[in-house]
């Protein structure tokens, strides 16, 4: 009885898969679609993520090895914050709740490897991510 079940399902999702492609999908459908960057560009690992939440749109991204980024616009454009930093590794991503201004920020992936999880500290910037002090 289960192989019988098996067998089924399996002829059902083969049946379901060659119908969906040779299906035809009027391109008016998706002719108004364009494409966008929506966040850094970059591939990897994203290891931090924090909001405001006071500005609901404003967020702060740390990624392996590729630095801090901060969109204020709900993620339709990103900008860089931390390109004058010595390590691009970001562990952890924290925004203060008493002032959306501040935020520390941990470098170092916490992932034992150490061409890319290597960090030195912890930073704190007070100006939203335009100057950082260790």
């Amino acid at each position: 009885m289960i192989v019988r079940r098996r067998i089924f399902l399996l002829a059902a999702s083969v049946l379901s898969v060659t119908l969906a492609a040779y299906a035809q999908v009027d391109p008016k459908l998706y002719s108004d679609m364009k494409w966008r960057e929506i966040g850094p560009m970059r591939a990897g690992r994203t290891r931090a993520l924090a909001g405001v939440p006071s500005e609901p749109a404003t967020f702060y991204l740390g990624a392996v090895n590729g630095g801090v980024w901060k969109t204020t616009d709900a993620g339709a454009t990103w900008h860089s914050v931390w390109d004058r930093e010595p390590t691009g590794s970001i562990g952890s991503i924290a925004v203060s709740e008493n002032d959306p201004n501040i935020v520390y920020v941990a470098s170092g992936e916490g992932l034992q490897r150490p061409d890319l999880s290597t960090g030195d500290g912890v930073y704190k910037s007070t100006d939203g991510g335009k100057t950082w002090t260790p």
